[in-house]
């Protein structure tokens, strides 16, 4: 006498599940790319680097120090953003939801200026 093994049968909605989650990553990797971007900007030689950047509505730009002595990045229009002072190593993100021109400059080196470009 043979046993033969127990036929197993696929779940109920696997196939289903599956094609939702297909339609779903394909929509996500879809959208268009000014969701979610970011840019970087370094701090280096009492400069940041690039001094202009250009981005698009949504992107966050990260600011980093990678100079010896304290920075921060302060908006010419303070209340759109400010960072904290930051040490070697430490960084400081802002997410462009708007679009325009924003001038930033070091509040402890004023002469230390950038500029962030934004579009829709």
């Amino acid at each position: 006498m043979s046993v033969q093994p127990e036929k197993r049968r696929p779940p109920r909605g696997g196939v289903v599940r599956t094609c939702a989650f297909a339609a779903a990553t394909a929509f996500l990797l879809a959208m268009p790319a000014a969701y979610g971007e970011e840019a970087h900007v370094m701090i280096d030689n009492f400069s940041f680097t690039p001094e202009t950047l250009n981005i698009k509505a949504g992107t966050t730009v990260t600011w980093e120090n990678g100079d010896d002595i304290p920075h921060n990045v302060v908006a010419s229009d303070k209340s759109i953003f400010r960072s904290k002072v930051m040490d070697t190593e430490q960084n400081f993100s802002f997410t462009f939801t708007t679009t325009g021109t924003f001038e930033y400059f070091c509040a402890l080196h004023p002469h230390m200026r950038g500029r962030i470009i934004v579009t829709p």
